[in-house]
């Protein structure tokens, strides 16, 4: 990966910093969603480097802030201090299309030398659903305290979860029929849940779909 001037360039950046995620599109149609700690391990800085070994404990780390350089680049400054590397649109294209090996390899890495990932954001959580439009008649109510399974982390598998808890109920959850609010921001997939948040489910079409009453 080389940080000088590159031929992809990017069309759209923009950090999800409630997930940690730095998500990236390119001009030839190609976007990448990279979690703030796969960029901050995969830093290109000199110090990480050098370490001769994999960076750890960056479970939780955050982005400050995104600074440019020049018309090729941009420097991260993470909220653990590290603030020296430097993207060319090639590396972050590169560690776009390299995730999933790059990631692989870098499990591998911290196993062999006996570190074990505390994954954040896990366990139970306690959180206030809202529903809109013609959910309330389906729901049978307006809003409700549920407490997250464990397995239940972003939206995605919020609505996996919402689809799967009464019978019939999968249809009114499908991608593409409703969207989501978390603490009244509209979200993506990929959007982490925390304890407390107030979750919004709001329907794209004005029409329900035809389903059973629900169970």
């Amino acid at each position: 990966m080389s940080d000088q001037p590159t031929r992809h360039i990017p069309t759209e950046i923009n950090l999800h910093s409630k997930s940690r995620m730095l998500s990236i599109a390119f001009d030839d149609g190609a976007s990448f969603e990279l979690p703030c700690e796969y960029l901050r391990v995969f830093s290109k800085a000199a110090e990480v480097r050098t370490l001769g070994q994999p960076v750890t404990g960056k479970e939780g780390v955050n982005i400050e802030r995104i600074e440019p350089q020049g018309q090729y680049a941009v420097r991260i400054v993470f909220d653990d201090g590290h603030d020296t590397g430097i993207y060319s649109w090639d590396t972050l294209y590169a560690l776009g299309a390299n995730k999933e090996a790059n990631w692989s390899e870098y499990l591998n890495r911290l196993e062999r030398i006996g570190y074990r990932r505390h994954e954040p954001d896990v366990g139970e959580k306690r959180v206030k659903l809202l529903y809109f439009s013609w959910l309330v008649p389906k729901m049978r109510k307006e809003s409700e305290q549920v407490t997250l399974p464990k397995e239940v982390g972003d939206v995605e598998s919020l609505l996996l979860w919402l689809g799967r808890r009464k019978k019939g109920a999968a249809v009114l959850f499908e991608p593409g029929r409703v969207r989501v609010t978390v603490n009244k921001q509209f979200t993506e997939p990929f959007t982490k849940l925390h304890d407390g948040d107030e979750i919004g489910v709001v329907p794209t079409s004005p029409t329900a779909p035809a389903t059973p009453e629900l169970v």
